[in-house]
């Protein structure tokens, strides 16, 4: 149970300063948040547009539409601009709080992996390496590439990168916490 808590915090830590890493030091994912001069004038123009939260799928078909409509739109839309647009009607940063949420889910994922490792029968480093990475990789597939498959992202080279480093660096401290006394 000791190494599962220390286990869980050290790995939490881990994924979470290499997050830090990736997202703003390395700029990895700066692709999917890239800057325009015109950016005043897109915002003034969406709220004078959308009046409540929401994601938008551009161009999309209205609930309810038949199966003929949504193909049509479809066709009509083939080969045209298309937008993702993710809208709030308010910036709200706390940064704090998102951090500490960041922070506890992190503790909660590694300790998920953590328990997983328990079960294992004697693991060994290599094979609590290969459990971290195949769970980074698990994680990569389920949501940013499938997402990718559908909407194109311009970030999906750095999950990749975030899976293999850093649930890499992972399997290297779990080793360490799990390593045999002899």
């Amino acid at each position: 149970m000791k190494k599962l808590a220390i286990g869980s915090i050290l790995g939490a830590i881990v994924i979470f300063v290499w997050q830090f890493l990736s997202f703003s030091l390395l700029e990895l994912h700066r692709p999917s948040t890239e800057y325009t001069p015109k950016q005043t004038d897109i915002l003034n123009f969406l709220s004078s547009q959308l009046t409540e939260s929401g994601s938008y799928a551009l161009p999309s078909s209205p609930k309810g539409a038949s199966q003929e409509e949504m193909q049509k739109s479809m066709a009509e839309a083939q080969g045209k601009p298309w937008a993702i647009v993710s809208y709030h009607t308010s910036m709200d940063m706390n940064i704090g709080a998102n951090m500490l949420r960041g922070i506890l889910i992190n503790i909660i994922m590694i300790g998920l992996l953590c328990y997983i490792i328990s079960k294992l029968k004697d693991p060994s480093f290599k094979i609590i390496m290969l459990v971290s990475l195949a769970t980074g990789l698990i994680i990569f597939f389920n949501v940013p590439y499938t997402n990718h498959i559908w909407y194109k992202s311009f970030d999906l080279t750095a999950y990749l990168v975030d899976a293999i480093v850093g649930w890499g660096l992972v399997g290297v401290v779990l080793g360490m916490v799990n390593r045999r006394r002899a």
